[in-house]
């Protein structure tokens, strides 16, 4: 089996950005903008956290798998790799969580 990654789903994306909006559905959300695709976001985080309280575990992966598609579609439209992230998450593991939260206070 092979291992599809994060990687794979930014490219994903990025292909079907370029597709026509009634035969894709990325499309269409990229099209109507970053406030469609944040609320689309956010409205997969609540949805995440509500599966979280519940006991179905197959739920937590499904509503995951929309929050992470999300994700990459808000940092696609704000022109942010996954790489990005990923370089400031190791910058911030540097460190201990509680200087690291420290700094950024100021």
């Amino acid at each position: 089996m092979t291992r599809f990654t994060l990687d794979d789903l930014a490219a994903i994306i990025k292909d079907r950005a370029a597709a026509s909006a009634d035969k894709s559905y990325t499309k269409s959300l990229i099209e109507a903008g970053p406030p469609r695709a944040a609320k689309k976001f956010g409205e997969e985080a609540v949805e995440v956290v509500i599966a979280a309280l519940g006991a179905d575990r197959a739920a937590v992966i499904s509503e995951t798998a929309d929050l992470l598609y999300h994700l990459l579609v808000v940092l696609h439209l704000r022109d942010v790799s996954l790489q990005d992230v990923l370089e400031e998450l190791e910058r911030r593991t540097s460190r201990s969580g509680h200087e690291e939260k420290a700094s950024r206070a100021h």
